[in-house]
């Protein structure tokens, strides 16, 4: 590891604690949550926190920061902003800006510090769904934004070498990629205490810097009183915790969560991220795999989750490889370049975020559900072969 990524880790606390989080009920706000925070992999180095705010996690690969924001009575406006470059790493890899609510359940925290059930650590994938027990329950934690971190924006951008595998489309590669997300729907989640984390699966000790910002816009008083929404997290298979491992478990079986509402609900909507990941060509990165969501036995939704427009986050992708494939064009066979973003995949792009499916469930029944997630062509992971599918669900009523 380089001198400075121990310098940037040793600066973690310091970045942390300078966020400030002002807030009023009157008035657009913008609560700091992270400000040029380094997001690296470093298993053997000393980042744990002593912070009472602050939590470091999966060996640098996770960082927590608890808020503290107030009840909003009048209907309020709340968007997630992240801004991501490379310190160093040149790949493409998963991340996730997500909340842990603080309560005095069981939660992701709980699995970290091994404090989780015992028959829940025996389980191949523990913490992905919810689940109650006789006197506890375990909610998973709720994705904010999903997004992959593009091939080297930023420490590669100015690389001579990279310079010369610019395509002739590209002024110039970007120094930085940015996202934005409406989340809105999920305010009762941002009350009182709530732990937001960053996680990005790098495998590298240089890694990743990264802005993390919640712009807050409540209604004028008295003008728009707030719907109230609740929020029921049902499954999150993505490893934030080193007490998980990629979730190769659709390749077995379903996904099954049952969960139990004390009352009939209305206007239920189901919020589904899924990509698929796997770096071998036929990978399930690679190859399209059909997906099957059920609620109470019922087929809810049927669909392959794609995207073929990889292409254009090109200028996101300085580090990207590059070589040639043979293509007929109008008639003559040739040599054209290609990089490795350019690829369709599984639901993402390098550079990309993964907004969220919208499933409508309409009312639901007190009592008893059961939500079922199938993936019947998905691989299981193998030797140099890491299929795995990061799939997260909640309910918003």
């Amino acid at each position: 590891m380089k001198s400075s990524s121990f310098a940037f880790i040793g600066c973690l606390l310091a970045l942390c604690s300078a966020c400030q989080t002002p807030f009023s009920e009157i008035g657009e706000q913008r609560v700091l949550v992270f400000e040029n925070l380094p997001i690296v992999f470093a298993p053997k180095a000393n980042i744990t926190s002593n912070e009472a705010d602050t939590l470091v996690l999966h060996a640098g690969r996770v960082v927590l920061k608890k808020l503290t924001l107030p009840v909003f009575q009048q209907q309020t406006q709340v968007t997630a902003h992240v801004s991501l470059s490379s310190n160093g790493d040149p790949w493409d890899k998963s991340g996730s800006l997500f909340v842990i609510p603080v309560n005095d359940d069981l939660s992701l925290l709980d699995l970290a510090q091994g404090q989780f059930p015992v028959n829940q650590l025996a389980e191949a994938y523990p913490g992905v769904a919810h689940f109650e027990s006789l006197d506890q329950s375990y909610f998973p934690a709720v994705e904010l934004l999903r997004f992959i971190t593009p091939f080297g924006a930023g420490y590669y951008s100015d690389h001579p070498k990279m310079e010369k595998l610019k395509p002739p489309s590209i002024t110039r590669w970007a120094s930085e990629v940015a996202w934005s997300a409406d989340i809105s729907h999920l305010l009762s989640l941002f009350e009182n205490e709530v732990w937001v984390g960053v996680y990005i699966d790098t495998w590298s000790d240089q890694g990743y810097l990264i802005d993390v910002a919640l712009n807050v816009k409540p209604a004028a008083r008295g003008q728009s009183p707030r719907q109230p929404r609740v929020v029921l997290p049902l499954i999150n298979t993505t490893t934030y915790t080193e007490r998980q491992r990629g979730y190769d478990g659709f390749a077995k079986a379903d996904l099954v969560v049952e969960f139990e509402l004390p009352k009939t609900i209305t206007e239920a909507q189901l919020y589904f991220i899924t990509t698929g990941h796997g770096g071998h060509s036929t990978g399930d990165e690679f190859t399209p795999r059909e997906h099957r969501i059920s609620l109470d036995g019922n087929l809810l939704s049927q669909f392959t989750p794609w995207r073929d427009d990889c292409t254009d986050f090109r200028h996101l992708n300085p580090s990207s490889g590059v070589w040639t494939e043979t293509k007929e064009i109008e008639g003559k066979v040739i040599e054209v370049p290609i990089a490795s973003s350019d690829y369709a995949r599984s639901n993402w792009c390098p550079g990309s975020d993964v907004p969220p499916q919208k499933i409508a469930l309409g009312n639901l029944q007190q009592g008893k559900h059961r939500l079922s997630v199938s993936i019947p062509a998905a691989q299981p992971a193998a030797e140099n072969e890491y299929n795995s599918w990061n799939v997260s669900a909640y309910v918003v009523y």
